[in-house]
């Protein structure tokens, strides 16, 4: 069993690897696993690490019990400015397209919240199994958070147009039925067998065909757009402050009226 851990402030990311499957953990519970850039940038170095070494047939990605991810740290965001939080933004963008092309199958693990670029995030998983805890959305229309091609076109492909814009407009957030039958989940088990679930799935399919799982890897058409690096401003440059203060102070945001164009 091969173990890394790469700690960040508040928290860390493992990586396990034996048996041919490799373990992707997020670590830090306090926080509901909200990610800060730098967390971001780890899971990138660890999915570059995986493939790198090319000893695994699958990898899984979850969090501590009770918690996937919350999506990106909205704190964090705070004390950057919109040119720092649209970087943010494009590291967010580079890890989850690691993960989404990954040579290997990739499953998720999630349980509890899985919301805003933490919900992109699953998408790019081929299998997601969760629990009764799971729930799913990207409320970003709260935060003044403006979605870039590549985050849209994961949503569009996966429950196309009428329900991005309820998610969006809706601020809506999906339990683990309607996840389900949305097919955002592919399996729904409880929280207490849910590794064990996980684990039995990556244990099939280590035992298949690689030149079959493969074949499946490559046939599935990228849907994702790939963007200019820079090119998209995720942060409102009226609304972005705002949105971020009024959730760090549990309020509601005062966002500034604006004529329509």
């Amino acid at each position: 069993m091969r173990i890394m851990i790469r700690r960040v402030p508040d928290g860390k990311i493992t990586l396990q690897e034996g048996a041919k499957i490799a373990v992707v953990t997020i670590n830090r519970p306090e926080a509901r696993n909200a990610l800060t850039r730098e967390m971001w940038q780890e899971l990138g170095n660890v999915a570059r690490a995986v493939k790198k070494r090319g000893k695994s047939r699958v990898l899984i990605v979850r969090g501590v019990p009770g918690n996937f991810t919350a999506g990106s740290d909205i704190k964090e965001f705070c004390s950057m400015t919109n040119d720092e939080a649209n970087d943010a933004f494009q590291v967010m963008e580079e890890t989850i397209a690691l993960y989404e092309e990954m040579p290997i199958p990739v499953i998720g693990a999630i349980d509890g919240p899985v919301y805003g670029a933490g919900f992109i995030f699953s998408l790019a998983f081929d299998l997601r199994i969760g629990t009764e805890h799971t729930k799913m959305g990207i409320p970003v229309a709260r935060l003044g958070i403006r979605l870039g091609p590549a985050f849209t076109d994961r949503i569009l492909y996966h429950l196309g147009p009428a329900r991005l814009k309820e998610l969006v407009l809706m601020s809506t957030i999906y339990g683990h039925e309607t996840a389900h039958q949305l097919g955002l989940l592919h399996q729904v088990t409880s929280r207490a067998e849910l590794d064990s679930t996980v684990l039995a799935a990556a244990d099939r399919i280590v035992h298949l065909s690689a030149g079959s799982v493969q074949a499946v890897k490559q046939a599935v058409p990228s849907f994702r757009q790939p963007e200019e690096a820079g090119a998209w401003a995720y942060a409102d440059p009226q609304d972005f402050h705002e949105g971020c203060t009024a959730f760090r102070d549990k309020r509601a945001p005062a966002f500034q009226e604006r004529g329509l164009s």
